[in-house]
């Protein structure tokens, strides 16, 4: 779970949170104390060995931003500019263990490596420790300020709603979120001077205050026909409920705040997108990157003023035949919600160019 990576501090202040707890999940709750103090000790051991050249660690180069809805592809497209030899990702043991990646990661990655499963619970997208995630469940982890603490408190839809809303969140949490993300910047940094691909689907809501902390930061907006990412994004919700929640599997409400929070997100993007400075975002759908990568990756390096796609490109054609053969999840079609996902979401359909589920066409229009 990742409550396993927090440090005995994290694990107070989440309990003080109040989540869902059952019998049924008592061997999940009692390890949390265990994890943390261990991740405790280990981080106190790293900032005493590392933590004064982290503190005078410079960013030079801005960082790279994957944005988009939950499901909307932002996974595959982190996967693509992995491949990228100028950029650095965010790996799994560094996402799980933030606090103490540089003292702990050689020696653990080696032993622990032949029990990383294959795949991920909610797709079928390999998983080892070196592959790329989002920075969101670290932030989750160090901060307590995330979406993922709705999996602490699967009825309580407020927890994800006001990690959406950094206006109405208190600024001494908002302060730890932002220390938390300059942290885990200035510690990939130490390990590497090459530009950081960061990849979560929560920063879309959040444009304008990366803007604030990373002024020359690039963004890359990913979008996919919304319907699609409806029935996908209830689907991560009720197998990450499942994963991470220490009390029963509840999924009532999931589709309607999938809805609203896919509709708040659209409008907080298309009013942030303005802030951002020329040549700093660009945008690319899910469909055209499936059917050809390459041009669509070309298309948005050159739309960003990024260096040597040549050598992505390169990376990138032995991998194309298995990107291919790729067997995403299949969904039945509930009439019901394919019309009320398009009556709210009408705007998105219509900004990104989709046709109604159904209808004669629903690809994007190019």
């Amino acid at each position: 779970m990742l409550w396993h990576g927090m440090t005995i501090s994290g694990v107070w202040r989440l309990f003080r949170s109040r989540p869902s707890l059952h019998w049924s999940r008592l061997h999940r709750s009692l390890s949390l104390p265990f994890s943390g103090v261990y991740n405790s000790v280990m981080a106190a051991a790293e900032s005493a060995i590392y933590g004064r050249r982290i503190e005078k660690t410079e960013v030079k180069e801005p960082p790279l931003f994957v944005l988009g809805y939950w499901r909307s592809g932002t996974t595959l497209l982190q996967t693509l500019l992995s491949k990228d030899p100028n950029f650095q990702h965010l790996p799994l043991y560094r996402c799980l263990f933030p606090w103490h990646f540089l003292l702990t990661e050689k020696i653990v990655t080696k032993l622990t490596a032949p029990f990383v499963p294959k795949s991920r619970p909610m797709d079928n997208m390999s998983v080892s420790w070196d592959a790329p995630q989002e920075d969101d469940v670290s932030l989750c982890i160090m901060s307590q300020v995330s979406p993922c603490m709705l999996l602490a408190h699967p009825t309580e839809f407020s927890h994800f709603w006001r990690s959406l809303q950094f206006e109405k969140l208190p600024q001494n949490e908002l302060q730890r979120w932002k220390d938390s993300l300059r942290l885990l910047v200035k510690k990939l940094t130490f390990t590497s001077p090459k530009r950081i691909m960061m990849k979560s689907p929560f920063h879309t809501f959040h444009v304008s205050t990366l803007l604030e902390m990373y002024p020359d930061a690039r963004f890359l907006y990913i979008h996919r026909n919304p319907y699609n990412i409806f029935r996908s994004a209830v689907h991560l919700r009720h197998r990450m409920i499942d994963e991470n929640t220490l009390g029963k599997n509840v999924f009532d409400g999931s589709e309607e705040e999938v809805i609203n929070s896919y509709k708040y997100g659209f409008e907080v993007y298309e009013r942030d997108r303005q802030l951002v400075p020329e040549g700093q975002l660009f945008e690319i759908s899910y469909e055209q990157l499936e059917v050809d990568p390459i041009e669509t990756l070309r298309g948005a390096y050159a739309g960003l003023g990024l260096p040597d796609f040549d050598q992505l490109e390169k990376a990138l054609q032995p991998e194309l035949e298995s990107l291919r053969q790729y067997k995403k999840n299949q969904f039945h079609d509930d009439p019901y919600w394919v019309d009320r996902v398009y009556e709210q979401l009408k705007p998105a359909f219509d900004r990104f160019g989709y046709d109604k589920p159904g209808s004669a066409t629903d690809e994007p229009a190019s």
